[in-house]
């Protein structure tokens, strides 16, 4: 297997932890110090993965990962991941886009962008309305 290889399939390990909420194998594929840009800001740490894995009231129901480009250490996801909020069970589709690079066998930086605001208007949890600036 070549190094491009192993980190798509660490990136697939990666994803799938969104759906199984598996924190030890989210842990054995991130980087303690991992490097997270994106929505406007950057933050440092695993911890805030783990939150977004784990988020209370939020499920992910299903994943399709359209895209997936190697290129040397960094490795590109085109994805759509299915939301429920459990609480009223809606649910919605997120897309996202994003680029992770690694460093032995480890994410250790990513960045990308997903439709947050189509993502909480789907789950009724923003009104069905445009925003006024």
């Amino acid at each position: 297997m070549t190094e491009e290889e192993r980190n798509v399939e660490v990136v697939r390990r990666y994803l799938r932890t969104f759906v199984t909420k598996d924190l030890a194998e989210l842990r054995a594929v991130v980087a303690e110090d991992v490097l997270i840009y994106g929505s406007g800001r950057s933050v440092c740490g695993r911890h805030f993965v783990e939150q977004a894995v784990s988020s209370p009231g939020l499920t992910v129901l299903d994943q399709e990962v359209h895209e997936v480009v190697p290129a040397g250490d960094r490795v590109t996801v085109v994805m759509a991941q299915t939301y429920r909020r459990d609480a009223t069970g809606a649910t919605a589709v997120q897309s996202a886009c994003k680029i992770y690079r690694l460093a032995e066998g480890r994410i250790v930086q990513f960045w990308g962008e997903q439709d947050l605001y189509g993502l909480l208007r789907g789950l009724d949890m923003l009104p069905d309305r445009p925003i006024e600036f």
